[in-house]
């Protein structure tokens, strides 16, 4: 006998209703995935969560009533009042100093997508379950603009890397696991496990062992002087 599957419980943070309805059909076409309930600023997401206690929170990075940072400032409280929930931001611009901002307390149970991952299933709901599981995401964009602002300001250290290095260290920031960077390149987990050791040497990042600390370390490294 098949054991049940029990869903991950969502609560979604999004004042424009018709975002509001994109992300929960994509959500609600999951199996494992149910939205339990939904704010349109921050006061009622935070009611939402106090009375839900969702598995994950996903919240646009600018609701009322400030339009501003609203869900950072959500993600860095559930920390404390909520340790065990997840949270995925969204955000209309790709913005490396937001996306810092919010893993910079930790990695774990953390996730940052540009909105246009909506259209992209795959990406939103990989998003909702790694944080689920206690991982993080973080939009390949963004990586993207980290590792260019890196490059120009450390070339000496990068030339030490090697193309497929490079491609490893990008999806380790993405927060991709050694068997999801391997399907990703379609080479062995053994071989990506090397290839990992080897840029963490090179880069003096420290134990590369570990999933979210060495995600945090190569986003830390890539985000390092950015402003």
């Amino acid at each position: 006998m098949r054991s049940k599957v029990v869903p991950i419980r969502v609560v979604v943070g999004e004042d424009n209703y018709l975002a509001r309805e994109a992300i929960s059909r994509v959500l609600e076409s999951e199996d494992d995935i149910v939205i339990v309930a939904s704010g349109e600023d921050l006061e009622s997401l935070r009611r939402a969560v106090d009375e839900e206690e969702p598995d994950v929170v996903l919240a646009d990075i600018q609701m009322p009533p400030d339009r501003t940072d609203e869900g950072i400032r959500l993600a860095k409280e559930l920390r404390t009042t909520h340790p065990e929930t997840g949270v995925v931001i969204l955000s209309q611009h790709a913005e490396p100093l937001y996306a810092v901002e919010l893993l910079a307390a930790g990695t774990e149970r953390r996730a940052y997508l540009l909105k246009e991952r909506v259209q992209h299933r795959a990406d939103i709901t990989r998003a909702v379950r790694e944080v689920a599981e206690g991982g993080s995401v973080l939009d390949p964009r963004i990586v993207e603009l980290l590792l260019t602002n890196a490059r120009a300001r450390d070339a000496s250290r990068f030339e030490s890397l090697t193309a497929r290095e490079t491609d490893v260290l990008v999806l380790v920031a993405e927060g991709w696991s050694n068997a999801g960077i391997g399907e990703q390149l379609d080479i062995t987990t053994r071989a990506v496990e090397r290839h990992v050791s080897s840029i963490f040497s090179k880069l003096d990042l420290g134990d590369s062992s570990q999933h979210n600390p060495r995600v945090r370390a190569a986003l830390l490294y890539l985000s390092e002087y950015v402003g």
